[in-house]
């Protein structure tokens, strides 16, 4: 891999945020085929930066993921952060992104322990850790296909959104909910929330 770059990561970074920003007032407004089109060009940038960045840097590929995923396009970054991160995590980032990847590429058991493992290392945290474990309770009852359970987790996410004053890309959305919503549309489960957050 080329050497790591952090100015340029951080500019990628910003621009990639900028761009997914775009991709929900898109989704907001109802133009699903620009939303698309735009999610898909922040998932290319997200991995842009990831290349460029210090190592660790796994909110990259956890933000490549979800743009990917909204647009129903999260195969293929999936196999991307299955080689970059194999099978173990060293964070609750890391494996957050390894269970997305296993969810999406349909491999349960790897879903089931990345789920552990996010929890796990989340516990270590001195703070910050309640999204993680929610986030991890969702990607466990999504991986055992538990209805309840994943309706639950849903809800919970989508409280501590619509709690927020602030969103990453400052357009009030819940995109882990709706990245999580794709998901389980695939599995049978979707719960289709009722939220000014979640557009249909």
């Amino acid at each position: 891999m080329a050497k790591r770059r952090l100015p340029e990561a951080q500019n990628l970074l910003q621009e990639a945020i900028a761009r997914e920003g775009e991709a929900h007032r898109l989704l907001l407004a109802g133009d699903t085929d620009r939303a698309r089109i735009a999610l898909v060009e922040a998932a290319v940038i997200y991995r842009r930066s990831w290349e460029a960045s210090p190592p660790r840097a796994y909110g990259r590929l956890v933000g490549m993921l979800k743009a990917a995923t909204i647009a129903g396009e999260g195969l293929a970054p999936a196999r991307y952060v299955r080689r970059a991160l194999g099978t173990e995590g060293d964070s609750p980032t890391s494996w957050y992104a390894i269970g997305l990847a296993a969810l999406l590429a349909d491999d349960d058991a790897l879903a089931i322990a990345a789920a552990r493992g996010m929890r796990d290392a989340a516990a270590e945290l001195k703070s910050g850790r309640e999204p993680f474990e929610r986030a991890a309770e969702a990607v466990s009852a999504l991986a055992y296909r538990n209805e309840d359970r994943y309706a639950d987790a849903l809800s919970a996410i989508l409280a501590d959104f619509e709690a927020r004053e602030d969103h990453l890309t400052g357009v009030p959305i819940a995109d882990t909910a709706l990245m999580f919503e794709r998901i389980a549309a695939k599995r049978g489960i979707e719960v289709r929330p009722d939220s000014p957050l979640v557009p249909r």
